[in-house]
């Protein structure tokens, strides 16, 4: 074991002084090394383009012939890399991404569906996110230095945390989107109460008095006078409001006029973009 772990430090020593000669962006560097089931998987970045050594993947699949599987890929699904080793230099066929999947979907090995569910959900996002991840530098940390596992380790499961959470929250705001994006396209207007009831419906809790005081409170709605609850200036200015007057014809003959506040279809799509972003406005 202690032969083995020496001979991959030697290894790796040498890459990366060719790192540092030829720069981390040379394609025939191996990028990475990841470990499946005990199979090692090595990885060569160019570019964009993620390689695969062929010999590991077929070695995985059960491919026995490579050379004949290698030969049914298209040429651009395949190249031939030259990469240091304690050996010197070294010329391996590898696949990209697209001759990966042809090589997976060519297996009759049952396990080949679960090898792919790892490559796309493990190592791609892993080269993708990190480039460099495990270079010679920080696998000779590893084989030294047994913080270092813990916090790779640590590190990663902090970014799978991270994107479980953007994935629920993305889940739990979708219908909420969808309701906005349905009414950008009303052009009915309505009342304050009514608002109130769709921000309900939609996860945020206000009631019409308390939805009546905030608007008072953060200047889209007057306080005082014959101006209470109306909307102001800078409200109407924006097309948030619009004000309903109706005639009433009272018993005694004489006739009066109500105003009514009503928010508009744009004025909708304003307050309840509003408050999904940041319910906590209405604890204000």
């Amino acid at each position: 074991m202690n032969e083995r772990i020496a001979q991959l430090r030697a290894t790796y020593t040498l890459a990366r002084k060719n790192f540092e000669k030829k720069g981390v962006n040379n394609m025939n560097e191996l990028q990475n090394i990841f470990n499946y089931q005990g199979n090692e998987v090595r990885t060569v970045r160019s570019g964009q383009d993620i390689f695969f050594v062929a010999k590991d993947v077929c070695n995985i699949l059960e491919i026995g012939n490579s050379r004949q599987a290698l030969s049914r890929l298209d040429e651009d699904e395949k190249d031939v890399i030259s990469t240091d080793t304690i050996k010197g230099q070294q010329s391996m066929q590898a696949v990209n991404e697209s001759g990966l999947y042809s090589l997976i979907l060519g297996s009759r090995k049952p396990e080949a569906k679960q090898f792919k569910r790892w490559i796309t959900h493990e190592v791609l996002p892993a080269i993708r996110k990190h480039g460099t991840y495990m270079t010679p530098d920080t696998i000779e940390k590893v084989l030294t230095d047994p913080d270092t596992i813990i916090q790779i380790a640590t590190q990663l499961k902090e970014e799978r945390l991270k994107l479980q959470q953007a994935e629920l929250t993305i889940h739990q705001q979708k219908p909420k989107v969808l309701f906005a994006d349905a009414v950008a396209t009303s052009e009915s207007s309505i009342l304050v109460g009514q608002l109130a009831k769709l921000l309900v419906q939609n996860g945020i809790h206000v009631g019409q008095n308390r939805m009546f005081k905030w608007l008072r409170d953060n200047g889209y709605l007057g306080k005082k006078g014959t101006h209470y609850n109306e909307p102001t200036q800078y409200a109407m200015e924006r097309g948030w409001f619009e004000v309903k007057e109706r005639t009433i014809n009272n018993p005694d003959g004489t006739v009066r006029i109500t105003r009514t506040t009503k928010v508009t279809g744009k004025g909708q799509v304003y307050f309840i973009n509003k408050f999904l972003s940041d319910a906590a406005l209405l604890a204000q």
